[in-house]
């Protein structure tokens, strides 16, 4: 509350400790470019990962009317946004919704280059319904395979994580209607322990894994997922898995051979109960010949207030992530 009310004196704000949930990062011309979840969609610009200076106006002033349409009670507070530079034009996705139910949209941006900080609306990429659809429209991240073709898959609780492939189409992006849509790693499907309940919604179910982020590293797809539940400050239990997978399609399987779609997954991160309760929803980038891992974390010594963990991965033997301390 104080850090808002700090924020709303100035147009921008300097700081050491980047308070951000669900951080992707972008680099163009030596500056960082770190977005996440907030107003507008927060954005955070560095020269060197350690410093951030917020942009107080966010990336969206203006919130496309069509937002408000597709998801009744949806306002401004813009959720996990992910971008990616493809065929030399930035895009941008993010999530439209509202606390524990799946009617959500992801929308679409696009921009020339990120310095500017002008994106132009490109409409609705992906939607979904409650009364229509097992799955939900949120937590996007783009990816591209080894053809530069590229792919989104994104999720959150109902059946998991969601796997689409897009075309590029009168200079905007669309789902490709030639290429089903895939459920690629669920935390529980038929096999759920007796009685667990949801502790956030009674509305999402108990399948509780979200915020799918999808890396290329030495010809394996990795996909990382969270598991369980974050936004609840101290109390959260978020953590973050693995699996890889050949084919960007998956099968995505964990260290112990376990498919993602079985509840598979291998500990990558999770809190230490020292300096973070929980920690989840992230992002992985090569950077300056170093792989690059980041995502939130309920810090206890900010009274479980989310800040930003970033640590560099090494890669075992077997070939799975493991991350520096």
């Amino acid at each position: 509350m104080i850090l808002t009310l700090l924020f709303s004196l100035f147009t921008s704000f300097t700081t050491d400790t980047a308070f951000v949930h669900d951080p992707v990062m972008a680099y163009e011309n030596g500056i960082y470019y770190m977005y996440s979840t907030g107003r507008n969609i927060q954005v955070m610009t560095s020269s060197n990962r350690k410093s951030w200076t917020l942009n107080q106006t966010g990336v969206l002033p203006n919130i496309p009317s069509w937002t408000h349409d597709s998801v009744p009670g949806f306002k401004n507070h813009i959720w996990a946004p992910d971008i990616i530079q493809w065929h030399q034009q930035w895009w941008m996705a993010y999530s439209c919704s509202t606390f524990g139910k799946n009617t959500s949209a992801i929308g679409l941006l696009q921009a020339s280059n990120l310095a500017i900080n002008q994106w132009t609306d490109k409409g609705c990429l992906i939607n979904s319904h409650a009364k229509r659809d097992n799955w939900n429209a949120i937590d996007p991240n783009f990816v591209k395979d080894e053809d530069d073709n590229l792919w989104l898959t994104f999720g959150s609780f109902w059946d998991g994580i969601q796997l689409i492939k897009l075309q590029e189409q009168n200079g905007t992006l669309t789902q490709d209607p030639n290429v089903a849509q895939l459920t690629i790693a669920r935390r529980y499907h038929n096999n759920a322990p007796n009685n667990i309940k949801n502790p956030t919604s009674k509305n999402a179910g108990i399948n509780a894994i979200e915020a799918p982020f999808i890396f290329k590293h030495d010809n394996w797809y990795y996909l990382f997922v969270s598991w369980d539940y974050c936004c609840r400050g101290a109390k959260s239990n978020y953590r973050v898995v693995v699996g890889r997978s050949r084919s960007i399609t998956g099968p995505y399987i964990d260290e112990n051979g376990i498919s993602m779609t079985e509840g598979g997954g291998t500990l990558v991160l999770e809190g230490d109960k020292k300096v973070y309760e929980a920690a989840g929803h992230c992002a992985v980038y090569h950077f300056n010949h170093q792989d690059l891992f980041i995502c939130h974390g309920y810090n206890l010594q900010l009274d479980g207030m989310s800040t930003l963990i970033q640590r560099k991965i090494h890669w075992k033997e077997n070939g799975f992530p493991q991350l520096e301390e």
